[in-house]
């Protein structure tokens, strides 16, 4: 897609990286900058470190607040990553180039679609204050488990 522009952040791409004409590289873009640098473009791709996709479970910040930027995350599949956002509604899903190219040429009504649930998404239930009311209930129901079985077993 020669005709099109991409720009990757990232301190740990290659020396060795095929780059191309159209693709720029910002070596580290800083928090504050963060919103507007998602907002700047129709997607984000999100390449999950390898030590997080093993693990699963364990997603990037950078999901979350792009989705609250309204911007479309392609992203490659990790375990649980469902359970975060929902794939082809909220995310989209990137197993193979193909996917990722099949997503380029969405139309502009699907890509605001799937802006629009992931911000919905992450602004209900992906913020610091839904993770402490999450936090707060899983305490009072270990409490509660705790006096019907004072002694743990």
């Amino acid at each position: 897609m020669p005709e099109k522009k991409f720009i990757i952040g990232g301190a740990l791409y290659p020396q060795d990286f095929p780059w191309r004409p159209n693709i720029y590289f910002v070596r580290h873009v800083p928090p504050p900058i963060h919103p507007s640098f998602y907002c700047s473009s129709s997607f984000t791709l999100n390449v999950t470190r390898e030590a997080m996709r093993e693990m699963g479970w364990c997603p990037s910040g950078r999901l979350f607040e792009a989705a609250a930027c309204g911007v479309p995350v392609i992203s490659d599949w990790w375990e649980g990553l469902d359970e975060f956002f929902e794939p082809g509604s909220e995310i989209i899903i990137a197993r193979r180039p193909e996917d990722v190219m099949s997503a380029l040429e969405m139309n502009d009504a699907e890509i605001r679609g799937i802006g629009r649930r992931a911000r919905e998404r992450a602004l209900t239930g992906h913020t610091s204050s839904a993770r402490a009311a999450e936090l707060e209930l899983m305490i009072e129901k270990a409490a509660c488990a705790r006096k019907e079985d004072p002694c743990g077993g």
